[in-house]
């Protein structure tokens, strides 16, 4: 069947120009591979970030393979690709050999010299889990994760490191990723009497939402209530699974797309004849988003709990010491006595710090443009925000949400 001139460009072959000779050819458009899956949100929004990209300095056109390398290898030699961007899961050095330009996203691997990495912060991941357990006044801290896999073993140390600093020390447990050693029914049984074994009330990070989800059904299996007794957060923010959790799981929130958006900016260059020499392309961790697996306080005092949740569910109003003495039912001074004693910091910096966590989900969780941000949190006009928010972050608000929103 005769293809059309438009499905020949879209393919990449060449089209005769109308009413010139045989020889004359129009620019093709650049076939990119993606061998990157959609299960998944992390993958999904690597590809909106591409599709982005294309959409804004396109036109590409796309041969998408979710399901990796080992079903697209017989089509690969004859796409006439001009890009692929893969999971480093695959056979990389067959596409390296191909000598076509790539950018791999990292998953089971250490970084490939020679090619453009994408790489998740998992310094900033298990630093972010970290101290959202010890916010919530936790003792005790355990690390949930897999053996062999360079960004669980990255978010274990990073979390572990953050709560030795605090005077803590963190129990571990790794084991290989589902199905590659044990069943699902043993290796849940297996993680039910590590937790049994563990110092209560316990704040959890696992490196992943699929093991924070898996933790939880094992905590059902040994009897813990979660929040009441162990406290779980996740990574990466994949809201179905998050959602699929009972109960729902909190998770450090991972910029998934705009790395799509840089993978493809990179790949760009290299089609367009930048050297292959390598690089990094850093997944940005932004900020956690709190659900009900965490949605509690490990601290047995009364009237700091109290004053901790007047402060949390106060974020976007300008409240002050005495409102939260008042809300306690605590003087100031002996409010503030308390505070240093448990949680180490005065209860203004703890209303700074919950105040600032707001305006950075704002920055990055909607559109609103900063003035809005500012009526909607009380300061009186953007620049009283941004004076704010400078001195808590060391940047200002428009600088924060170009590195941390969504593109």
């Amino acid at each position: 069947m005769e293809r059309t001139d438009s499905q020949q460009r879209a393919l990449g072959e060449r089209v005769p120009l109308e009413g010139s000779r045989p020889t004359s050819w129009r620019p093709r458009v650049p076939c990119v591979v993606l061998l990157i899956e959609s299960s998944r949100a992390s993958g999904r929004s690597l590809l909106t970030g591409i599709a982005a990209y294309a959409r804004h300095h396109g036109p590409w056109a796309f041969y998408w393979e979710p399901a990796g390398l080992e079903q697209a290898r017989p089509r690969l030699q004859n796409l006439d690709a001009q890009g692929i961007i893969l999971r480093d899961i695959d056979a990389v050095e067959e596409v390296v050999a191909l000598g076509i330009p790539a950018v791999v996203i990292g998953h089971s691997r250490q970084e490939i010299p020679g090619l453009v990495n994408v790489v998740t912060d998992s310094a900033k991941i298990g630093t972010l889990a970290a101290e959202h357990l010890l916010d919530r006044g936790f003792r005790h801290f355990a690390y949930c994760g897999y053996t062999e896999t360079p960004w669980s073993q990255k978010r274990g140390e990073v979390f572990s490191a953050r709560i030795a600093a605090a005077g803590f020390a963190t129990h571990s447990y790794v084991s290989a990723e589902p199905s590659a050693q044990m069943s699902w029914r043993q290796e849940l049984l297996s993680m039910a009497e590590w937790l049994q074994s563990l110092p209560k009330p316990l704040g959890l990070m696992a490196c992943n939402d699929d093991r924070g989800q898996h933790a939880i059904e094992a905590c059902k299996v040994a009897g813990i209530r979660v929040p009441d007794q162990m406290a779980v957060i996740g990574a990466d923010n994949d809201e179905l699974v998050c959602e699929l959790s009972d109960p729902r799981l909190s998770s450090v929130a991972v910029n998934f797309e705009r790395a799509g958006y840089e993978s493809a900016a990179w790949l760009d260059q290299l089609m367009h004849g930048e050297r292959q020499t390598g690089g990094t392309i850093g997944v940005p961790a932004t900020h956690v988003v709190t659900r009900q697996s965490t949605d509690m306080l490990a601290i047995e005092d009364a009237g700091v709990v109290k004053a901790l949740r007047f402060i949390r569910d106060h974020a976007k109003e300008a409240v002050q010491v005495g409102n939260v003495a008042e809300a306690a039912g605590l003087s100031r001074r002996v409010l503030e006595k308390r505070f240093r004693n448990l949680l180490h910091r005065s209860v203004l910096s703890e209303i700074r710090r919950v105040r600032t966590a707001q305006i950075c989900r704002m920055l990055i969780e909607t559109n609103q443009p900063v003035s809005q941000i500012a009526l909607d949190l009380g300061y009186a006009g953007p620049e009283h925000i941004a004076r704010y928010f400078q001195k808590e972050v060391q940047m200002t608000p428009h600088s924060y949400r170009r590195v941390y929103g969504r593109r």
